[in-house]
Formats: structure tokens, C-alpha cells, sequence
């Protein structure tokens, strides 16, 4: 089995079928830095002599073969889960250097080379250190990348990250994040509103329309509340057609006018039909206080009954 095989065999099957994010404008990266790979034992195997089997030391070739294989995971999980940039480029090149050195340091556990070579040592020198001050200079652009995505995010996200918890269809977080949220407010010991809104008849564009056009048009009004909503509240969906809204510092009197405002931001849109018919739907709304004694999930089922 190569190189190649063992670790792609390490991954879920899904994260396989992924492709591979180009490195420094490269999508070959990964065969080449196989192929410097080979060269190396290539190297090792020309100049070295074998040591005998007696001679292995299996904790270090464990340890060292295993750290190496490990940082190639690592270099497969990067390519495949980051688009290609500047911040994907500086990750996966520190990687590289720690697996080649890595790589190196487990050839010596099998081949003696002669003293009067000196690249190995060179290698061994330099590889690693330099592929960990490349990846710390990546993990700083990262940390800056976060800074931006998460001003980008704040509206669907707020206090914590949790993505098991993300609505794929509209990519807001469910209504056991919209809870956990909540749960987190009270720890805080902020009050606020809870706002649930939902379109009247949307049954009826699915049945009518299909499901596609429905779930285009849930997306398009996930998009439109967040233009609409203040920089400190979060948007979730809580099921089919209804979304939540949290307001939090907002007292439930307050809450309404921030509620009416979505509402009728939402009774406004007018979605485009593919046949060039436009679509408005009236739409209900049920507010909540935060502060009572009902448990998150007693609180959003109040306002779903509320609001059929």
C-alpha cells in the first residue's frame, strides 16, 4: 500500500471524495511532495547501510513514524476542508516541512549513513523548525481570517460555535442552538426578547410550486431578516417556514417594535416565481419574554403554539 493510500485510508470516506485545495497555485502538491518523499528513501537506500533488524528501535520508529503519519493527516485534513488562499498556502507548507522532517528522522531509524555526509543532518536541522515557523506564521493569518469571518458570522452565531447545530438548507443555527443560546443568556443573567416569525400558507408554495422553489425562498428570507436585524441579535430556524429571533437586552415591550419591524420586512418581500409571477405572503409573529421560569425548549414550543 503507498504513502498515499495509508493516509486517505485514515479519512472518512465523505472527506475523500473532497478535492484537494491547490498550494501555492499548485493542485499537484500532494503527488510532489510524495514524489520529494520517495527521493528521499531513494537517498537513504543509495548511501546508507541497512541496519539489521536487531538493531530497530521500535519505540522511536512508533514514535517517529507515527508523528509523521499523523502531521500527513493533518495535511490532507487542511488541503481538503480550506479553499485555496495565502492563509491554506502557509498551513500546508509548515505542515510539509514538519512531515518531511519527520519523514527523515524515521529513515535514520532504518539506514547508518556515513559521517562524511552531510545533508542528512542539514535535514534534520532544518525541516521541521522551519515547517513549524511556517505554520505558526499560518496559524496567525488564520487567527486574523476568524476575526473576519466571525464579525461576518455574528448574527447566526453570537456567543459559541457549534456546527452539528447549522440548518443546512439555510445555514442558521437550529432550534437547539437558538436554546443553548438562551441557556447562556440566563447564565449571564441578561434578559431579553424571543421573537418567532412565520409565513401564512407556505404549505401551499410547496404543493404548488415544489419543494426547490420553497426552499429558495426560505433561503432568500433568511438573508433578508439578517439585513434587517440589530448587530447583537441571532437568527435561527426553528422548523419549516418559521424562524426565531432572539433580541436580548430588549424587555418584550420593546421587543415589538424591533419585531414589527421584521415582520413587516418580511410581509414585503416579494418573491420572483420562475414564471415571472411574484409571491407575498401575510405573516404571523408571537413574542416571548426570556426572563420566566420555562426552560428554552418550553419557551420556543409556547411560541409555536402561538403562532399556528
Amino acid at each position: 500500500m503507498s504513502i498515499a493510500s495509508s493516509l486517505a485510508s485514515l479519512l472518512p470516506r465523505r472527506l475523500r471524495s473532497l478535492p484537494q485545495a491547490p498550494v501555492l497555485g499548485l493542485h499537484a502538491f500532494g503527488h510532489s511532495l510524495l514524489l520529494l518523499m520517495a527521493a528521499l528513501l531513494w537517498l537513504y537506500a543509495q548511501q546508507g547501510q541497512a541496519r539489521p533488524l536487531a538493531q530497530w528501535v521500535w519505540l522511536d520508529i512508533v514514535g517517529e513514524g507515527g508523528m509523521a503519519l499523523m502531521v500527513g493527516v493533518w495535511l490532507v485534513y487542511v488541503r481538503a476542508s480550506r479553499p485555496a488562499g495565502p492563509v491554506t498556502s502557509l498551513l500546508c507548507l509548515g505542515l510539509a516541512g514538519m512531515l518531511l522532517g519527520g519523514f527523515v528522522d524515521t529513515l535514520d531509524e532504518f539506514w547508518v549513513l556515513p559521517k562524511s555526509l552531510l545533508w542528512d543532518n542539514a535535514l534534520e536541522s532544518t525541516l521541521t523548525p522551519l515547517g513549524m515557523v511556517l505554520l505558526t506564521c499560518g496559524l496567525h493569518q488564520w487567527r486574523r481570517e476568524q476575526l473576519v469571518l466571525n464579525a461576518q458570522l455574528h448574527q447566526r452565531e453570537r456567543l459559541f460555535r457549534d456546527h452539528r447545530r447549522v440548518d443546512g438548507l439555510t445555514q442558521l443555527g437550529d432550534a437547539c442552538y437558538m436554546a443553548q443560546q438562551l441557556l447562556l443568556e440566563r447564565a449571564e443573567g441578561r434578559e431579553g426578547s424571543l421573537l418567532m416569525l412565520g409565513w401564512q400558507g407556505f404549505e401551499a408554495v410547496a404543493r404548488r410550486h415544489g419543494l426547490a422553489e420553497a426552499d429558495r425562498l426560505l433561503q432568500a428570507a433568511a438573508q433578508l431578516l439578517l439585513l434587517h436585524l440589530r448587530g447583537d441579535a441571532l437568527l435561527c430556524r426553528y422548523a419549516g417556514d418559521r424562524f426565531i429571533v432572539l433580541l436580548p437586552g430588549l424587555a418584550q415591550s420593546h421587543g415589538d417594535s424591533e419585531g414589527q419591524v421584521l415582520r413587516e420586512a418580511l410581509a414585503g418581500f416579494s418573491y420572483p416565481l420562475p414564471g415571472g409571477e411574484r409571491l407575498r405572503l401575510p405573516v404571523s409573529m408571537a413574542r416571548v419574554g426570556t426572563a420566566g421560569p420555562a426552560e428554552p425548549q418550553e419557551l420556543l414550543a409556547q411560541l409555536a403554539g402561538r403562532l399556528a
